[in-house]
This record gives C-alpha cells, structure tokens and sequence, in this order.
C-alpha cells in the first residue's frame, strides 16, 4: 500500500529523513516510534504530501506522488494531527463533514456517514452539535479520527494521536482504536515515542533514530533480539513504575 523508496529530506542544513526505505503491506498498523527530532513526524508529512522529498519517491498503491497527483492521492489518505487540530468556530459534526461538504456531498450522505463513524467510535450523539472547547480531551481525538475516516480513505495516518492525555483516557482510546484499526482493515501509520503504546496497536515496530531505520519488527523482537544497543538503551529508559517497583523487590 506504501513505499518509501530512498527518501531523505533535510531543513537547511540539517538531514531530518535520510535515504529511508519503507514498505508498508496494505492492511497492516505500523508505528513509526523514536525519540524526539527522529524524524517520525516529518516521515507522515512526506507520505501525505504535505513535504516533498529532497530525494526519492513516496508511492501509494504504486502510484508515486507527485505535484501533478498529490491533491488526488491525498485525498485517499486519512490524517490525524497531533493534538487533534479541530477548527474552534466549527462544532463536531461540522468538523467531521468539512471535507465531504467542500466536495459536494449531499446531506443525506453526510448525515448517514456521521452516525456511522459515531457509532465506530463511540462518540455520544448528543455530542455533535458542540463545540471543541466543550468537548473533553477523549471526545476530541475521537472526532480527530472521525474527520480523518469520513471520506473512507485507503491509509490513515496518525500523529502523537493520544498524547497529553489522561492515563486511564488514553488507555481507553488504545483499546478502542486497537478495535477499530481491526474492523477496518484499513492501511495504518502511526507515531508515537511510547513503546508500550506501540507494542499495543503495531502489527511492526519501526524504530528511527536520526532519520534512519535503527529496527523494524515485533516489540519481542526488539526486546529480545535488539539490532544494537541504542534499541536496548530506548527501551530501557521506558520502565513503568511498576517495573521499576519489581527490579527493587528482587
């Protein structure tokens, strides 16, 4: 469904994605996991087009994207930003349709799909008419990821989706977009640097540092088969609390 086929893309002077190759089999949850300035995010916008590559190609069901087709291709792909992104003047639902009304769908079909889509994520319906300042973190990112599937797209692609949020929030979303990724069946790339999150929603594991593939597999794998120690040194410096409690009791 996605190939990266030698990639790098620098800002000035400084390399962010570096000659990255990346295949992503159509069906499949991929996440894309790192410490900060790894390049994750910058990966999403090169696939989405938002960045054009200094080098390479990105191709979408072979298709590569070019300045000629991006605005097409785009369209097949779902995109959730970090902290949602949802226009403040707009409600809910007027954040969810945006898109599908700009290209001319009837309100019938956009009502239908908006039940649908609330009904797939558990968002209350009385809560479509509201505003995002009136909506809790949790109802945010649901219609984050609403907006992001209403035109039905092939790829969904996530960025930091459940970050900043409650513990016990963002374990509920985990479950839930787990369900949804499944019942879909749709394309997935997401970032995140939380391992634990990424062992919980990932098909693969790819581990970046410094715009390059250090990993890329199970979180077993990467466990206990680490491809050198940077792999290990991530992980470890992600202990739980509850971990780190066991390690004291031995």
């Amino acid at each position: 469904m996605l190939e990266l086929g030698g990639v790098s893309k620098a800002f000035g002077e400084t390399p962010v994605v570096r000659n990255l190759d990346l295949t992503i089999p159509e069906g499949r949850t991929a996440v894309l996991l790192g410490p900060s300035g790894c390049g994750k995010s910058t990966v999403l916008r090169l696939i989405i087009g938002l960045l054009r590559p200094d080098a390479g190609t990105v191709r979408i069901h072979g298709d590569a994207l070019t300045r000629d087709n991006d605005l097409a291709l785009r369209r097949r792909i779902g995109y959730v930003i970090q902290d949602g992104g949802l226009f403040p003047h707009l409600t809910a639902e007027g954040n969810i349709a945006l898109m599908a009304r700009y290209l001319g769908w009837g309100e019938d079909a956009v009502t239908k799909r908006v039940a649908e889509l609330a009904e797939l994520t558990r968002f209350p319906r009385d809560g479509l008419g509201r505003y995002p300042a009136e909506l809790s973190g949790g109802q945010a990112r649901r219609v984050a990821l609403m907006r992001a599937l209403m035109l039905d797209p092939d790829v969904i692609l996530l960025d930091e989706p459940l970050g900043a949020l409650d513990p016990m929030i963002r374990a509920e979303l985990q479950s839930d977009l787990r369900d949804i990724f499944r019942s879909l069946g749709k394309t997935v790339v997401l970032v995140t640097h939380d391992i634990g999150e990424a062992g919980f929603l990932g098909d693969d594991i790819v581990l970046l540092r410094a715009g390059r593939i250090v990993q890329r597999g199970s979180l077993r794998e990467l466990v206990e088969k680490p491809a050198d120690g940077f792999v290990t040194q991530f992980i470890n410096a992600q202990r739980s609390p509850l971990e780190a409690l066991r390690g004291e009791n031995r």
